[in-house]
């Protein structure tokens, strides 16, 4: 079994930061692309950074230039660095990983998502 667990999440005033974490654990071949959504109340999921194997990174306009994505592929770990954060991008924050699993003898690939952690900005 494969699992995502996030981190970092809480209660933050405009203009603050906060990093997110997403280590992801079990019977894992290799990870390929591995993202970052989120979804404010009433509304639905929506994409905010990816990041390839390789360190490529595109992000959603909502994130250019104040979030940055990056990995740590020794320890399947995905983060989310927020900078100058507003009160729109409140939201439940969920971290997605494309994993090769090795269950016989052939790879399969899957999508996985974390549990979701919880980012609130207000004063």
């Amino acid at each position: 079994q494969v699992q995502l667990v996030e981190s970092g999440g809480g209660l933050v005033q405009p203009g603050g930061s906060l990093r997110l974490s997403c280590a992801a654990s079990g019977s894992i071949f290799s990870i390929n692309d591995m993202a970052w959504f989120r979804q404010a109340p009433g509304k639905g999921r929506e994409l905010v950074a990816t990041i390839s194997s390789g360190g490529r990174t595109n992000y959603a306009d909502s994130g250019e230039g104040r979030f940055t994505i990056s990995r740590d592929n020794a320890k399947n770990t995905v983060y989310l660095q927020m900078n100058g954060l507003k009160p729109e991008d409140t939201a439940v924050y969920y971290c997605n990983a494309n994993i090769l699993t090795r269950p016989g003898i052939i790879l399969q690939s899957s999508a996985y998502w974390g549990q979701g952690t919880q980012v609130t900005v207000s004063s």
